[in-house]
């Protein structure tokens, strides 16, 4: 019996060390990295393992069943049917960029400092697609007719260029209207990019935590304008 509870416990540990970025794998080495002894008390940086922790979490998509994925290979065949591109972009280790990203608010300064800190994958956009512009949304609770900004996309809409985003902080949820008519909710997280393609039904809202920094990228500024559809929006599939 013990040989079998021993079995089933070491099969589980293996199962959590063995996952891309396993929270339980980054805890292990945040605790043993981290030394100290009986003279001084365990000094650990906790701003460290959050941020380790928080680049290990994963979009999670939701399917109107209840179904969960949060890999991105069972993820994008859901989203294959819209042409919808999802992809991990690091924003790098700079302290003065992580700093500025942990704040609710932003001036213009510190928008631009952290746009050109990632300037080099609109570099990429603008070689391979010919983006012209790009901005930083940031979007938290104290901002003045959050509610009111936030109502313009939540309901079914269009746009008649790309929608490109790149959350570098906070969450922001993407549902679509698949051509099957079924809908989904994609939860985008910190250190994600993700592309929807024009025409495509969908609209966004934010997680409970109302907190979201976002670069858009812009080929030209007049197709941003939402072309609303009149579709019922099934939200609240999402974890939030």
């Amino acid at each position: 019996m013990w040989r079998l509870l021993y079995q089933s416990y070491r099969d589980k540990i293996e199962l959590l060390w063995n996952r891309p970025e396993s929270l339980f794998k980054l805890t292990l080495k945040w605790f043993f990295g981290n030394k100290c002894d009986r003279q001084t008390s365990c000094k650990v940086s906790l701003c460290r393992l959050t941020q380790q922790l928080e680049r290990a979490k994963m979009a999670i998509l939701r399917l109107e069943d209840g179904t969960t994925y949060t890999q991105l290979s069972d993820i994008t065949p859901e989203l294959a049917p819209l042409n919808i591109q999802l992809n991990s972009w690091p924003v790098g280790d700079n302290p003065e960029i992580r700093e500025l990203l942990a704040k609710d608010a932003l001036d213009d300064n510190q928008k631009e400092q952290v746009l050109q800190a990632l300037d080099c994958y609109f570099q990429q956009l603008q070689q391979s697609a010919g983006y012209q512009s790009r901005d930083l949304i940031v979007l938290h609770p104290d901002i003045p007719n959050l509610d009111t900004l936030l109502s313009k996309f939540d309901k079914c809409h269009t746009h008649a260029e790309d929608e490109v985003r790149y959350i570098v902080a906070g969450e922001g949820i993407f549902g679509f209207v698949r051509p099957d008519g079924s809908q989904l909710e994609v939860t985008v997280q910190p250190e994600e990019f993700i592309n929807v393609p024009a025409n495509t039904e969908h609209w966004f809202y934010l997680t409970a935590a109302r907190k979201v920094k976002a670069v858009r990228y812009f080929t030209t500024m007049t197709g941003w304008t939402p072309e609303y559809t009149g579709t019922q929006v099934r939200s609240g599939l999402a974890i939030v």
